[in-house]
């Protein structure tokens, strides 16, 4: 049993961000939602707003607009039109 999930956050110039974290909570179309480790998998469209990723006690925001999640029994994947990370949006 993984107690890490596998995140990748990927726009169309550029991986943003990759690596294990704890939990991500992500805007989707239908409402936002989070994702730890072992999720169900799922994939859907996202709306504009913000990506937190938690590693630990620690967060990070990523702002996007746009684009899919696709949750694997690999990991989580976002795939967006437009992605920077809070503090370069």
């Amino acid at each position: 049993m993984a107690d890490k999930l596998q995140f990748s956050l990927v726009a169309p110039e550029r991986e943003v961000f990759a690596g294990e974290v704890d939990q991500v909570d992500a805007p989707g179309v239908e409402g936002d939602f989070g994702v730890l480790p072992n999720h169900a998998p799922f994939m859907t469209a996202l709306r504009e707003g913000p990506v937190t990723v938690r590693i630990g006690a620690n967060r990070r925001t990523f702002a996007v607009k746009g684009g899919f999640a696709d949750v694997t029994p690999e990991g989580l994947t976002i795939l967006a039109e437009e992605a920077a990370e809070a503090s370069e949006a």
